[in-house]
């Protein structure tokens, strides 16, 4: 049957409540807001047990961002406000129990916003949808297993499974996964990596043949220079203001770059250091420059020119461990000043201004997200970066580097542990001669490929390991008609979503064990690993009482399903229950199958867990095609609207994480109550006559391609002129799904041409108001 289901959260026209950003990040406001989630989602008893294991030796990793942990010394509280609200929103004590599921069918719920169908609880049984029905009912663990073992077994071809990975999932887990797609006999392994950093991943493994960063946490304590592009740290990343703090206190500058100055790059106050949380804090940025969106790579250009007129290259660094730096230096000689200046929107001598700056640094530090890594030429502006740092040498030395930021808590350690589309024959190999499994070699599909293989009916199972690939992917309506043509859909989750809602002809909901709660098999306590942005791999162990006894952990529903496909299509020579019995046995398949994992039972149970070999950081080792450092030559590129468009950006609000909205409290940018709004700077707004409140509709324009939202309201802000900005996940819709990154195939959702155009029931107000400007 049809079903009738909303893709995006319905359109509420709130009142919009907006006052001045804040000039000062974290202090009592999120010591507050820390409180006020803590008690009001888990009550003040599970509040204290659960706060204080996160993070700490011997507990559970937060489930937020991916910022390392101090290797020694730990607060009693190592975390920060927007990691408080995640334990909480996991710790909740609200159930979505069957009965909720037999109250609402699907169609009603896809009416409900994002934040109230997160906001009933967690999920309690394993539920199926099927194919006549409206509403889930209740399914044994042994029959959902079944049923996606009946549909995996018959496919005409391996290929028609899409197996999906969120950030959130452990090493343990997301190698079972991927082993579980492979046995079958596809690399169709997506990831959330794909819609992020994929962009990084790609530039640096050509650059410096690792596609991880080369810094560790104590280096910031010792650069001279830290450069913060393209982030928003603290809404995003507030545990990383600490090091920031503490590079400032030990001498160091730092710029922020980037179009919006966020407070977290304003000033900032330890909520644990009593002192400053009652003083002036400390001031972060030395520096902002607010670069044009998408005028980053110019901007770096604009860098390495100053720096190389200006005698600042390393040259012993540079004919030794580098190798193009002769065809760089002529393309960046022939690159013009005024072009840097047009594309970058930022004056030549800011520029020049900050060139100095590097140049007399010894130890610097480039930082970025994704405001780098969804642009149309990302790969390129990230080889541009590493190209601006190998001129000074600032790779393999103490304080200095590059430094990925990740978003999701295990999205660097899933790609570690195999979840690739485009595994490498090595690590095939090695999966092979470890599990006796016959992997295939043809790369598989990533996320944007994986839609459109949907679309066109070449994948018609999509499983799910965590997430919401509805609301997360770009073109949120092409998506949702990709999924909805699938025969099955599997969601293994915590807490409802509106991938729950845009379903397969059948669905599945397996729900699964979080990071806070104690994970129990008949062999005992297990615990689970993770990878932080800089490499560090250690432990989680939950101790919490399950939100259901229903629930079962993410090794055990692989195993689940894998033994189910194994009873139907032969045995694989795996005995997966021994798997997710014993944890220690996953270890021993990861430790066997991919480098750097000698010892892993040992190593992952010492306090601090351990650094996986990072060669550039390590020994200035660079596994490149050419055994060094490549300096990338890529032409200067931006974006290039036509008269009447804007560049949009999609941001998240301080009161979000990824998809899952907490509430409605942009708390740094001083917006209440609203989501769908449109950042627009003064200029722009008296350009087209409108003032703050205002509705328009949008459109944005990609090869003749047209998708438009209505109903946004504009809210003056200081951006750059040209440029607005949008929250994700609302905004998804508007992203083309074949606008994708060079290289990376990452949706442009930093990068995205677009109009403005009134609502209709404004357009009386918007004409009185342009002719009055005019």
């Amino acid at each position: 049957m049809s079903r009738d289901v909303d893709h995006l959260t319905p359109i509420k026209d709130r009142p919009l409540q907006q006052s001045s950003p804040k000039e000062v990040a974290a202090g009592i406001p999120a010591i507050f807001s820390t409180m006020s989630h803590g008690l009001s989602r888990m009550g003040a008893i599970r509040s204290i047990s659960n706060l204080s294991r996160v993070n700490s030796f011997g507990g559970f990793d937060c489930p937020g961002c991916a910022w390392p942990d101090p290797d020694d010394d730990r607060t009693a509280f190592e975390f920060c406000e927007n990691g408080a609200k995640a334990v909480a929103d996991e710790a909740t004590r609200a159930r979505a129990d069957p009965n909720f599921w037999s109250k609402w069918s699907v169609e009603e719920l896809s009416r409900k916003s994002d934040r109230w169908l997160n906001s009933q609880g967690r999920l309690t049984h394993p539920m199926v949808l099927n194919p006549e029905s409206l509403h889930y009912e209740p399914v044994s663990w042994n029959s959902a297993f079944n049923i996606i073992a009946e549909h995996l077994s018959a496919l005409d071809n391996p290929n028609e499974a899409i197996f999906y990975t969120s950030g959130r999932t452990s090493n343990e887990a997301a190698f079972l996964w991927q082993l579980l797609a492979r046995r079958l006999g596809t690399n169709n392994l997506p990831d959330c990596s794909n819609m992020c950093h994929e962009s990084s991943g790609v530039a640096l493994g050509d650059s410096i043949g690792i596609g991880k960063g080369t810094v560790k946490l104590d280096d910031f304590s010792k650069a001279d220079l830290i450069l913060v592009v393209g982030q928003n740290p603290g809404s995003n990343h507030p545990r990383m203001l600490s090091a920031l703090k503490s590079a400032k206190v030990a001498g160091a500058s730092v710029v922020s770059i980037n179009p919006l100055l966020e407070t977290g790059m304003r000033r900032f106050k330890h909520p644990q250091d009593f002192l400053e949380v009652m003083g002036q804090g400390t001031t972060i940025a030395d520096m902002h420059i607010p670069v044009n969106v998408n005028g980053d790579l110019s901007l770096f250009r604009g860098l390495s020119k100053s720096i190389i007129s200006g005698s600042g290259v390393d040259y012993d660094f540079v004919e030794e461990y580098t190798h193009g730096f002769e065809e760089y230096e002529h393309a960046v000689a022939n690159t013009s000043w005024d072009n840097i200046v047009s594309t970058s929107g930022v004056a030549r001598h800011d520029i020049e201004n900050l060139a100095a700056a590097m140049r007399s640094s010894s130890s610097t530090i480039v930082c970025w997200a994704m405001g780098l890594t969804q642009h149309h030429n990302s790969v390129a502006t990230i080889q541009e970066i590493v190209n601006s740092l190998l001129l000074g040498g600032h790779i393999g030395r103490p304080g200095a580097g590059l430094c990925p930021v990740r978003g999701h808590s295990n999205v660097q350690g899933d790609r570690t542990v195999g979840i690739d589309h485009k595994p490498s024959r090595g690590f095939l190999d090695a999966l092979r001669n470890t599990t006796g499994i016959n992997p295939p070699i043809s790369h598989g599909h990533d996320s944007v490929s994986s839609v459109l293989a949907m679309l066109e009916g070449e994948a018609k199972v999509f499983l799910s390991m965590g997430g919401n690939f509805v609301s997360a992917m770009s073109d949120t309506e092409s998506t949702s008609k990709a999924i909805q043509k699938c025969d099955l859909s599997v969601q293994i989750s915590t807490k409802p979503n509106r991938s729950h809602l845009v379903t397969g002809k059948t669905a599945l909901i397996l729900p699964c064990l979080g990071r806070t709660e104690k994970d129990v098999t008949p062999i005992g306590h297990q615990f689970v690993s993770v990878e932080n942005s800089m490499g560090i791999v250690h432990s989680s162990r939950g101790s919490a009482k399950p939100a259901s006894k229903h629930l079962m952990s993410e090794p055990g529903i692989v195993s689940g399903i894998a033994s189910a496909l194994d009873n139907k299509i032969g045995f694989s020579g795996i005995e997966w229950s021994d798997l997710s019995d014993n944890y220690d046995k996953i270890r021993d398949l990861i430790e066997s199958s991919i480098p750097g994992f000698d010892s892993y039972n040992d190593r992952v149970r010492e306090s601090s867990g351990f650094y996986l070999p990072n060669p550039p950081r390590d020994s200035r080792t660079f596994n490149t095609d050419t055994g060094k450092a490549n300096f990338r030559v890529n032409s200067i590129s931006s974006i290039s609207p036509a008269p009447n468009q804007f560049v949009m950006m999609t941001i998240r609000s301080h009161d979000q994480y990824n998809t899952t909205i907490y509430g409605l409290d942009d708390r740094y940018r001083g917006i209440k109550e609203s989501r769908r709004i449109v950042l627009m700077c003064k200029q722009d707004m008296s350009t087209l006559g409108i003032r703050t409140g205002v509705m328009v509709d949008l459109t944005s324009h990609f090869e003749g391609e047209q998708l438009s939202a209505p109903k946004w309201r504009v809210v003056e802000y200081d951006i750059p002129a040209g440029n607005i900005a949008t929250y994700f996940p609302e905004a998804n819709c508007l992203i083309p799904l074949n606008s994708v990154a060079e290289g990376s195939n990452t949706p442009t959702s930093k990068s995205v041409c677009v109009t403005v155009s009134p609502t209709s029931q404004n357009m009386r107000f918007w004409n009185r108001s342009a002719t009055q400007a005019a």
